[in-house]
């Protein structure tokens, strides 16, 4: 049944001028209001707030997905483009476990600018009024100068890093014991600015070094993840997994050599065979195929490299209406970052991670009002908690030949992208 007029989303999508650079249209507001989902220079961001859903608990998944489809019932939309992120979107984060106050969150802003294969477009969205019917170009915001830089300063979060490699070795005996084949050890360290950010300074800065990422923010969640938990286009999903990792030296020859050594490593190999065996069997129930190469490849980013497997699956006739947001419920947590068997894995993380995650390490990024969506893991991610004051994440995959000071070196690692990009 349509909602009344004055409650009715309406929605025009039109095709401006190249746009630039996307992440430069962000207003200079801070880091907790942005929100982006760019990658190689295409994608969203989106200004203003129309709405937004707050979830929790169990259902903060399906809950989020109700209250989207809701919305967009009987929309009125006028889209001339056509591409995937034209129409109504939203832009979604949520908590990595149904116990934490983080909850989840479905913003829908009042403009979105999208770019996609040399395609630039605007959409407006309103409930109750027609959009406005003028020249779409003349919404988009003027590119501002950046604010000045700001000095950081970094300290342990949760757990100092003796204390965190104490955990991981007693993870590495649970482990040991047969308990678990797998579980995926996170930290934090907190980030204290002398002034707030410029969200287009940060975002730009992930979004130019982290090419093959997607740089996103949605309410105070930032980053730029290598891992896309799902993409939904057309009933074809697709997702990338990564796990087992490697620091880069800088040094092209060493690398190449590291390299070789990563997709060899019996250790690496063992946990990224856990992360797509676990992900192909959360896929199972609702689609018709999948298909997976046999052996990762290679990605190679600034900090790290990841053995990677790029997964594709058609959605079965039974579960074709399928949300990209429901996918990505059914697949979080994944083995790369939680463990294997999923839910002891989850359990072993709350005795001995001894911090609540918030939205690290869990569903982020967007959907159309068709369903179809990207959604990616927030990895490479800070939370902002303040307005000069964030919280970094990372975490390490342990096996029971995990060594404690490695972790901790690759955790280092990962955090290098936000310690950066906020330097």
């Amino acid at each position: 049944m349509s909602l009344p007029l004055a409650h009715t989303l309406v929605a025009r999508t039109v095709e401006v001028p190249d746009v630039g650079d996307l992440l430069e249209r962000l207003p200079t507001a801070g880091l907790g209001r942005a929100l982006s989902w760019v990658r190689r220079g295409d994608g969203l961001i989106g200004l203003g707030e129309l709405a937004r859903f707050e979830t929790s608990g169990e259902s903060r998944f399906a809950d989020a997905d109700a209250a989207w489809s809701d919305m967009v019932a009987g929309a009125v939309v006028r889209d001339t483009v056509g591409l995937p992120g034209t129409g109504p979107v939203c832009f979604g984060s949520f908590a990595f476990s149904r116990r934490s106050r983080a909850g989840g969150v479905v913003v829908v802003p009042e403009i979105v600018i999208g770019r996609r294969n040399g395609v630039s477009w605007v959409t407006t969205m309103s409930t109750g009024a027609l959009p406005p019917s003028g020249d779409a170009a003349d919404l988009l915001p003027a590119v501002e100068p950046l604010r000045a830089p700001t000095r950081v300063r970094f300290s342990d979060g949760a757990l100092a890093a003796a204390d965190w490699q104490d955990s991981v070795r007693e993870v590495i005996d649970v482990i040991r014991s047969g308990a678990v084949g797998k579980v995926v050890m996170a930290r934090d360290v907190i980030a204290d600015l002398d002034g707030e950010p410029d969200a287009r300074r940060v975002l730009g800065w992930l979004a130019a070094e982290y090419q093959s990422c997607w740089t996103f923010a949605v309410d105070g969640m930032i980053g730029a993840t290598p891992e896309l938990l799902v993409r939904r286009e057309r009933g074809l999903l697709s997702s990338r997994v990564l796990a087992g990792t490697i620091q880069r030296t800088g040094d092209d020859a060493r690398d190449l050599a590291r390299a070789g050594a990563l997709a060899r490593s019996s250790k690496d190999l063992e946990e990224h065979e856990f992360a797509v065996d676990s992900l192909t069997a959360s896929l199972r129930p609702f689609v018709a195929s999948t298909s997976a190469p046999e052996t990762p490849s290679v990605l190679h980013l600034p900090n790290v490299m990841h053995l990677a497997t790029d997964v594709t699956a058609v959605l079965d006739p039974a579960h074709a209406q399928m949300s990209s947001l429901a996918v990505a419920a059914a697949l979080h947590p994944t083995a790369a970052v939680c463990g294997t068997p999923t839910l002891d894995a989850a359990e072993v993380i709350a005795e001995h991670e001894r911090m609540d995650r918030g939205r690290y390490a869990a569903p982020v990024g967007w959907m159309g009002a068709d369903g179809d969506g990207e959604w990616g893991i927030a990895l490479r991610s800070a939370a902002v908690t303040g307005p000069t004051s964030l919280r970094l994440f990372a975490g390490c995959g342990i096996v029971a030949a995990s060594d404690p000071a490695a972790e901790l070196a690759e955790s280092e690692a990962k955090l290098a992208p936000m310690r950066d990009a906020l330097s």
